[in-house]
């Protein structure tokens, strides 16, 4: 199913969606998390992003597969792309717990419930603060890793596809000093 789509490898298609969804969905996470204002209007677009990149990253991998049975094994790169995963789905929820936070968070405030005239309204707001602050850091850290792993994975399927054809075109160039 994931194998060819007009003679082409449905993998070298798919990888680009991949390629372009993770980064923004990591841009956007940090965005969030810097800047709280942009939660209410980016914050859905983010999380769409990253919901679509769980989709297909699948497709990617699966297309990955049988793309390996036609031209071989990719080592490392396989592995890595497996992993992919792993990271995008707790960027996701991290990205979807701060928008579904600071929705909350406004809504309490518009309501009155989070300004508290009591010390124990008053605490319960400092906490939630805190929560979302906490979020924030762990939507950040989750936003590098996983900025690093699809740098990771996108190296080593480079080095896997063209490495040997670089290295064997510029050591036959003759441009050396």
């Amino acid at each position: 199913m994931f194998d060819l789509i007009n003679g082409l490898p449905v993998h070298t298609l798919v990888v680009h969606a991949v390629v372009v969804l993770v980064p923004l969905t990591a841009l956007g996470t940090i965005a969030l998390a810097v800047r709280p204002r942009w939660r209410h209007h980016y914050g859905p677009v983010v999380v769409g992003l990253g919901v679509l990149s769980v989709i297909f990253i699948p497709i990617a991998t699966s297309s990955g597969e049988a793309l390996e049975k036609r031209v071989g094994n990719p080592g490392e790169h396989a592995e890595l792309g497996d992993q992919l995963i792993w990271f995008v789905i707790p960027l996701v929820v991290l990205a979807a717990a701060l928008v579904w936070m600071d929705r909350r968070a406004a809504i309490a405030t518009a309501t009155g419930t989070a300004t508290g005239t009591s010390v124990a309204g008053s605490s319960a707001a400092g906490s939630s603060a805190t929560a979302l602050k906490v979020v924030a850091v762990l939507a950040v850290v989750a936003a590098l890793a996983t900025s690093v792993q699809v740098y990771r994975v996108g190296d080593s399927g480079a080095r896997a596809a063209w490495g040997s054809q670089v290295q064997a075109s510029s050591s036959g160039s003759g441009d050396s000093d």
